[in-house]
């Protein structure tokens, strides 16, 4: 098996309602965020054009959340939210035969970030709770 990954930037504003503290207060980050793929390689040798990644994601994802206010897009938008937002967008576009979404990994800074692998985590976190 082989990882393709890709990054991104993106800067958003928003809050978080639920939240007491600094971030219940309208505020913004550079987002960064990185889509994973698993898969094997086609007969041209790559599990997908980065090219062509790269399109889908700006298509699907970036051009809906950069410079926008995300609270109007996602409800709640904390990283695990944006997260799973993302995942929920690209996942039935990317799969095929030889390949499938991963992982998508979300920074709202340099050092915190959240990584959503797809709704078997959520069964983890029923068995949990």
């Amino acid at each position: 098996m082989f990882f393709l990954s890709k990054e991104f930037v993106f800067d958003a504003a928003h809050r978080l309602d639920k939240y007491k503290g600094k971030c219940e207060n309208l505020h913004g980050h550079t987002y960064r965020l990185r889509v994973t793929l698993v898969g094997l390689p086609d007969e041209e040798g790559m599990i997908m054009d980065f090219v062509e990644l790269k399109r889908l994601v700006h298509e699907q994802v970036i051009s809906l959340l950069d410079h926008n206010y995300l609270n109007q897009i996602i409800p709640q938008p904390t990283a695990e939210n944006i997260a799973r937002w993302v995942w929920n967008k690209l996942e039935p576009l990317l799969k095929n035969e030889r390949r499938k979404l991963y992982e998508v990994t979300v920074w709202e800074t340099a050092d915190s970030f959240v990584t959503y692998r797809g709704s078997n985590d959520e069964r983890c976190a029923e068995s949990e709770g």
